[in-house]
């Protein structure tokens, strides 16, 4: 018995070097500073709201500003379309993204055929069925974004998004101060984003999503290895932009989903899904489904699945 002690004495020992040393380990000490951080801020927030001044500043800058007289009222249909086609096009986005991060030895490999319009002196390079995979979805999102561009300005509804008055900033941040105090701004989402949904979906759409597409293309396997570019734009620019920019759109998507599920559900819902201002459960149901596709979608993103429709535009190997 005595000779068996010591073995398992370093095996405990190591199993906990081990868990020291992986990624999990800083959930450890990250999760209660965060939560410490998050409790200090709530109180710091209720106690400026009772300085006079700031409750004055609030009181002036409610947390929106007006919009211009011709500004369109509602959301219509085709933005809740977009909407469900972003989503789901992001959630595999990332998790793709996720596995050509992680994954040391990936199922298949994709060559695009050298054919055609794209055929090139030199030979495709391989790539793994993953960052393919990745690739495409890429592709679908920009596709998609694009046509929510040209919709948006061809139909007016920018200017919900696009600040049109400097007095955006005061109100974003009343509006930050009345969040974190948990005393809400109110909302009216069908007629006006406040100031500081205003400047958020203004960095997700104009600045995070051309960003996340610019540097993901420096760091693919398609950008040409002898492009003049790669003197002044450097892959390891791109490489430290990339990651930050994805953890970007995970806070977003969090704190979007919560704030909406907190400040009046089906309402908002309905805004988003049924393109309509009623408390109906439309809304809440056309969200659950999309929510089923997804999750579906993920399951379905299988090796199994990717291997035929990859080799509908390429060489499959293993």
């Amino acid at each position: 018995m005595a000779t068996g002690a010591p073995p398992r004495k370093r095996a405990k020992s190591g199993a906990l070097g081990a868990f020291r040393e992986s990624r999990w380990f800083v959930l450890v000490w990250l999760v209660p500073v965060l939560a410490v951080v998050a409790v200090g801020a709530v109180l710091l927030a209720r106690w400026l709201r009772t300085l006079p001044g700031v409750a004055d500043f609030i009181a002036t800058y409610p947390g929106e500003y007006a919009l211009p007289e011709w500004a369109p009222i509602g959301i219509p249909a085709w933005i809740g379309w977009q909407h469900f086609f972003n989503a789901f096009l992001l959630v595999l986005i990332i998790r793709s993204g996720w596995q050509v991060r992680q994954t040391k030895r990936p199922p298949a490999f994709w060559t695009r055929h050298n054919r055609g319009i794209l055929r090139t002196k030199r030979q495709p390079r391989k790539m793994s069925l993953h960052l393919w995979w990745h690739l495409t979805l890429d592709a679908l999102w920009l596709l998609n974004g694009i046509v929510f561009v040209v919709l948006l300005f061809a139909t007016g509804h920018w200017v919900r998004i696009v600040p049109t008055s400097w007095e955006v900033f005061p109100n974003a941040l009343s509006a930050g101060i009345q969040y974190v105090s948990f005393d809400w701004p109110t909302e009216n989402g069908w007629v006006n984003y406040n100031s500081l949904q205003q400047l958020t979906y203004f960095l997700t759409v104009f600045v995070a999503a051309p960003l996340a597409a610019i540097t993901g293309a420096r760091m693919s396997e398609l950008w040409p290895p002898d492009s003049r570019l790669n003197r002044v734009y450097k892959v390891e620019w791109a490489r430290a932009l990339h990651f930050p920019v994805m953890l970007y759109f995970v806070l977003f998507i969090i704190v979007h989903v919560t704030l909406v599920l907190a400040t009046g559900a089906l309402r908002n819902l309905n805004h988003m899904y049924a393109a309509n201002d009623g408390d109906s459960w439309w809304g809440a149901g056309i969200f659950a489904l999309s929510l089923a596709v997804m999750a579906g979608a993920v399951v379905a993103a299988q090796p199994v699945v990717l291997r035929p429709i990859a080799a509908l535009m390429g060489k499959v190997s293993r």
